[in-house]
């Protein structure tokens, strides 16, 4: 296999070395900054095959793809709450998006379904059940609750109320999760979280809305979780009563979705997946992707980035980097990378 720089979140990144590529490098960063072409190679220490731009839930940071000389492909997580991602992934030879019912927004007149492939989130190969810890509370919740999820605050005010044995709380999910004989799951905006693979990962009784996005062709409910109605405090107060009062069902459901976890969707099966896709590409000639999108570059430009770049050049506090996005959007770049 390839060479493969990956930059942003590092998801399943690490997980590829075992795939069988001939170098991984993975790059995190917290700080504000975008990244030229030759801020990536530096980076490297080499010049990549096969260039992964992993979504960070923020502003594009790397300009230029369309121009790149390798293989490129976006990796787009949050769509659901940042709708500029398909127009992005215009630029891109490959894209994979964790959302499958966002899949046709990212079909678009440089990318064809073709190289759109769907990676659902997963369970990280940390989250384990830790059989040692004694179960504390009737049903948990662990995440963020505030005025800026108006769905959640509401639905777990509602839920409380008539469910005494529910904590709410935030921290480590990894070290919590053991001490909830059933864990609750919501989605503020009808997303397939990370946390429904995190729970069952951990060897929960998981009780999640019913969001779509290929929850049903992932796992069975009633086997592997328990659905419910997405908001309905009512509906999901009934489930997990059922379940407190029968545990033997509960037993069974938390061995049956650790069980389709380990076999279907740990980190190491999206890599595993993702080098997959990538092969069918090189069996199909890949080789011709690039030189194609390098032909329509300034199409790519001119119908998908410059008005993307415009808006984050007036949404950036950072003067550099609004620099670098009014320069990017008139195909100029390497202004404003970072230092090595």
């Amino acid at each position: 296999m390839q060479r493969v720089l990956w930059i942003g979140s590092p998801f399943f990144g690490a997980q590829l070395r075992a795939s069988g590529w001939q170098d991984v490098v993975l790059h995190n960063f917290e700080d504000d900054r975008v990244f030229s072409w030759e801020d990536l190679v530096r980076l490297a220490g080499f010049t990549p095959d096969v260039l992964v731009v992993a979504d960070k839930s923020r502003p594009p940071f790397v300009l230029g793809v369309e121009n790149f000389p390798c293989l490129t492909v976006f990796y787009s997580v949050d769509s659901h709450i940042h709708t500029w991602h398909p127009f992005y992934a215009q630029a891109f030879d490959a894209c994979i998006v964790s959302l499958r019912d966002h899949l046709s927004l990212f079909s678009g007149p440089f990318l064809d379904k073709d190289r759109l492939w769907w990676s659902p989130p997963f369970a990280w190969e940390e989250d384990q059940p830790d059989p040692e810890v004694q179960t504390i509370w009737d049903c948990l919740f662990v995440g963020t609750v505030s005025e800026n999820m108006p769905l959640r605050s509401e639905f777990l005010r509602a839920l409380g109320g008539q469910l005494p044995g529910l904590h709410i709380t935030r921290g480590s999910y990894r070290q919590l999760f053991s001490h909830g004989r059933v864990l609750l799951n919501h989605c503020e905006h009808g997303d397939l979280n990370f946390r429904v693979f995190e729970a069952l990962g951990c060897g929960g009784c998981l009780v999640t809305p019913r969001v779509g996005h290929g929850l049903a062709e992932l796992f069975v409910d009633g086997e592997h979780l328990v659905g419910y109605a997405p908001n309905d405090a009512g509906d999901a107060l009934f489930r997990i009563k059922f379940l407190l009062e029968h545990p033997e069902v509960a037993a069974h459901i938390r061995a049956a979705g650790l069980a389709e976890v380990n076999a279907r969707h740990r980190a190491s099966h999206r890599a595993h997946a993702f080098t997959d896709h990538l092969c069918d590409l090189w069996s199909c000639g890949y080789e011709c992707l690039v030189p194609q999108r390098l032909v329509r570059s300034e199409a790519v430009l001119e119908q998908c980035l410059r008005l993307l770049y415009l808006h984050w050049a007036d949404e950036c506090g950072n003067p550099d980097i609004r620099r670098a996005y009014l320069a990017a959007a008139k195909g100029r770049y390497g202004l404003a990378g970072p230092e090595s």
